[in-house]
């Protein structure tokens, strides 16, 4: 495995936040992250599907860890902003796959989509992420 990538899945473990939640990473690649997330009833909305809260840290997450791939000499990446649209109801096994539009230095373009195990779209996000100069908190 390359640096890059090493160093985007240990980061994620570094994460409370995704622990908490399950996040895992199934998969990396030069400026691609795939994840996985079992929803578990906490996770759930008031309908018993994925709490909209639960599925754009899932994009984000995706998101990050896609320019984290290409990143790894950065203190870190952070999420400059986020669209997100809501498609569909999110149950059971959640996947998200991020990947990187157009790479920059510290500025990135990144998508990420949420999809159920049948394939369906459940959420589908565009963002700006910056990759953090090494050194800084």
């Amino acid at each position: 495995m390359s640096k890059a990538l090493d160093y985007a899945r240990q980061y994620h473990r570094r994460i409370p936040f995704t622990e908490h939640l399950g996040i895992r990473v199934a998969d990396l690649a030069d400026g691609v992250a795939r994840l996985s997330l079992e929803l578990r009833p906490e996770l759930c909305n008031s309908f018993g599907t994925a709490h909209g809260g639960v599925l754009m840290t899932l994009l984000d997450v995706a998101l990050c860890q896609a320019a984290r791939t290409q990143h790894p000499d950065s203190a870190g990446i952070m999420t400059i902003d986020m669209a997100t649209s809501f498609i569909a109801a999110g149950q059971g096994q959640l996947s998200a796959e991020g990947r990187i539009l157009k790479p920059g230095r510290t500025t990135i373009f990144a998508e990420a989509e949420v999809r159920n195990a049948d394939g369906t779209l459940v959420a589908k996000a565009i963002g700006t992420v910056r990759a953090r100069a090494p050194g800084k908190p």
